[in-house]
Parts: structure tokens; sequence; C-alpha cells
């Protein structure tokens, strides 16, 4: 079949702008029913896509006064919405520097087993004093030291999710045997950060183990992509650094021995949609007219460590901004903003509003052509495998791209019109990761 396009939705309570919560269609405590969360990833299935997606932090994020900003934990809201769907695979977020590997694999396992194969963790390294305080820390490590770590995590995971073989349990009920006992295995590592002896107390899971999805753009961040994401989740502003970035992190998988198509590159994109290209304009107007621009203002001052007072609101950014090199968190996304900044001579103001809505990721106000048009030219020009899709208002925004850009893209031979697989990996076209110990089984067999 011809390639075509992976689709993720990313949602986020009441839509990705920041002013979503206050249309008078949204509705302000839909970030804890689970209800919600439901409907929309049923939405999602009705589409097709290839998969929903929750990010996560362990720290209260920004001001709550602003938006509503209070989360459930992802894994156990995947877990709730897997009883209600059977197809669209689901993503979560889960921090390598504020938890364990031994536990987080046990919970992810176990999504994947109660969702019959359709887990995924998004991989994160967590920066910053807020987070590190709710853990009796003063301050998280530096960059370079935190994707270290998150290597080894990932590394220790992964053996956890092979310490059973796929065939270890037998369940012989007349010889009495539930499980081949040479078939679970501990895995006895000892590394500079984790000491681990296994094995995981839950089987291997219907997947192997979960799709591995990071989202840093960084060098650090392209790295780790590299060595172990087979899905990427990126913010990429233009055509020409969406394909430079997909050109480079397909060599850096090549030179490792991987082979580039087992890791898929999805940009973000926020979609405002309307029936005609005014319409759009005049929702994505609206919504810029009820940021607060002050709020942003002092967000910006913290992450560029600058006082609020150096940033004007009708000026543009000032010329002595601190290098990515200064940054300890969100370094590829820094870079992006000033460099969208300088590139189009944008007020503190306007780029306000244009960080409104995705934060750096790539909005765009049309019609469900227009965005279809979009996404097709990106993923034929090398620039993607497929789109992050993050609707700025929900779930009105993830209906009309499923109800209106799904077809079009599924009309031109796109994207599917009916699921073929059972699992994510299946629906990323991936392969079932073989078991690093079962060789070992062979040779003791022989």
């Amino acid at each position: 079949m011809p390639k075509q396009l992976h689709l993720n939705a990313f949602l986020m309570s009441v839509g990705h702008h920041e002013a979503a919560w206050r249309l008078p269609e949204s509705d302000p405590h839909a970030h804890t029913d689970i209800d919600h969360y439901v409907r929309l990833a049923r939405t999602a299935e009705r589409g097709k896509l290839d998969s929903i997606f929750f990010a996560d932090s362990p720290v209260l994020m920004g001001d709550p006064g602003r938006r509503p900003s209070g989360k459930l934990e992802p894994t156990v809201l995947l877990t709730a919405i897997a009883v209600q769907t059977s197809r669209i695979g689901l993503i979560a977020t889960a921090s390598t520097s504020y938890n364990d590997p031994y536990n987080l694999a046990r919970r992810f396992a176990s999504v994947d087993w109660v969702s019959g194969g359709r887990a995924g963790w998004n991989i994160v390294t967590t920066a910053g004093a807020d987070a590190a305080r709710n853990f009796g820390l003063d301050d998280t490590p530096d960059h370079a030291l935190r994707y270290r770590k998150a290597g080894e995590f990932v590394e220790v995971a992964t053996k956890l999710w092979d310490s059973w073989e796929d065939d270890a349990i037998v369940a012989d009920k007349e010889l009495g045997i539930h499980t081949d006992a040479e078939k679970v295995r501990k895995i006895h590592h000892a590394g500079e950060y984790f000491k681990v002896d296994g094995p995981l107390n839950v089987p291997r899971s219907p997947q192997g183990y979960p799709l591995l999805v990071q989202a840093g753009s960084s060098e650090d961040g392209k790295e780790f992509a590299a060595r172990w994401a087979e899905a990427v989740f990126t913010a990429q502003q233009t055509l020409d650094d969406a394909t430079a970035f997909y050109a480079d992190l397909k060599a850096r998988a090549a030179a490792l021995g991987r082979d580039p198509d087992t890791i898929k590159i999805l940009p973000g994109i926020v979609p405002v949609i309307g029936d005609t290209e005014e319409q759009a304009r005049a929702l994505d107007d609206e919504l810029a007219r009820l940021i607060s621009p002050e709020y942003a203002r002092r967000q910006l001052a913290k992450h560029y460590n600058l006082p609020v007072e150096a940033l004007d609101l009708d000026a543009e950014l000032p010329e002595d901004l601190p290098t990515e090199d200064d940054i300890q968190g969100a370094k590829s996304r820094f870079t992006l903003i000033v460099n969208l900044a300088r590139r189009e001579k944008l007020t503190l103001r306007e780029l306000i509003a244009r960080l409104g809505g995705g934060r750096g990721h790539r909005t765009f106000a049309g019609t469900a052509v227009q965005v279809a048009d979009t996404i097709e030219d990106w993923f034929r020009q090398g620039a993607a495998d497929g789109f992050n899709i993050m609707p700025a208002v929900l779930p009105s925004g993830l209906e009309r791209f499923v109800d209106e850009v799904v077809p079009i893209l599924q009309e031109r031979g796109l994207f599917r019109t009916e699921y073929t697989e059972t699992t994510l990996r299946g629906h990323y076209g991936l392969d079932r990761p073989a078991n690093q110990y079962a060789a070992e089984s062979l040779v003791a067999a022989r």
C-alpha cells in the first residue's frame, strides 16, 4: 500500500488554546470529567485516528486562576478510556525524573493488558525547581544528566517488560503447572542510576512493551529519540525547519543501526476550522482577545530568566536574551519561539497571541480543505510521517477535524478508512519487539 499518514489527537481539557474555557460552548469543569474524555476518545476512534495522547507533569503548571489546570493521572485516565473503546491507541506522559522504572513498567504493562495492546508511553525528563520541591529536592539535575538517566530508565523498563517470555504461562491444570519458571527471570540490572533485580510482576503484555514516544527536540532530545523513540512529537513552525528536523532525526536513527521507517515523526498542528477562512479567523481572533497578556508576559519572563519589566507588551523581544545553553528546560521550544518572534518581527503582544493556542506548535486557521492541504503538503515534502492534532477548542475542534478534514484525507488516499490492526504498534506499522532474553532460552535448550 502507498504510505499513509499517522494521526494522533493530543487532548487537553477543553482545548489547547488557553482561553478556550471562556467560550460559551465550553464546560469549565470538563477537565475532571471522565465522560468528557471518553467522548473525545470515541470521536477520535470514529475518525480511525491512530491514537490519543495526554500530557502530564508532576507539578501544578502555571496559575490555576488563568485556566483549568488540574489534571487526572493519565494512566488511570487511559485505563478508564480503554474499557470504553476498542481500537484507538492510548498514550500518556510519564517522567523519568520522578518515577521508578519498576512501578512505571508495571503501570504501562497493566494498561497494555487492559486495553488489549493499545498503550504508549511518552518519555519525558522534567525540569524545574517547582517539580523538584514536590519530591524533597531543591532542583533538578542539568539537561544532559537528565537524559543520561532517562536512557538507563528506559533500558531497565524494557528489560522488565522482557523478564517474562511470551510463552511462559502454560496453564497446565493436569500437571499443576501454571507458569514455566525458567522463562521468568531476574534482570539483575546494576547501573549508574538504578539497581533493579526483577522480574516484573506482570507477564509480558500484548505489544511486548508499549509504543515508546518522545517529545524533546534539543540535541540531547534528538539523540535520545534516535536511540529509543518509535514516535516523536515535535513543534515546527516552518516547512524548511520541519524537513530539516525530519531528515536529521532519520539520519541519526540510521547511524545507530535502526531502520528510519521505524521512527514516526509527528509535528504538532493547532487547526482552527471554519466553514470559510473568514469564519476560522474570526474564531481565532476571538480566542486571542480572551487571553490574559500579563500572565503570559510573566511566564515568558520566567522562562527567559528576565525581570518582567524587561518585556514590553508593545515592543519586540529584547536583543539580550539568554542563549539556549542557558536554559535548562524546553531548550528547543525556547529557540523556536525566539526565532518565530525575530522572523516575523512580532511584538510581545502579537507573540503571546500566536502562542496562546499551541505554545510554539504551528497554528492554522482555515477551512477543512485548507487544513488538509497543509497536512498533505508537509507529508509529501518529507516533513512528517503524520501529525499531532491539537484542537484549539474541545470537543468541537476534534469533531470538526474528524468529520470534515479526515474524509478529505481519506478521499486523497492519505489516511485509512478502516482500522486494519488491533494494537497501537499495528496502527503505526511497527512490529512487536522480540524478547531480548528469548535467545538465552534457545541456547540453554540446546
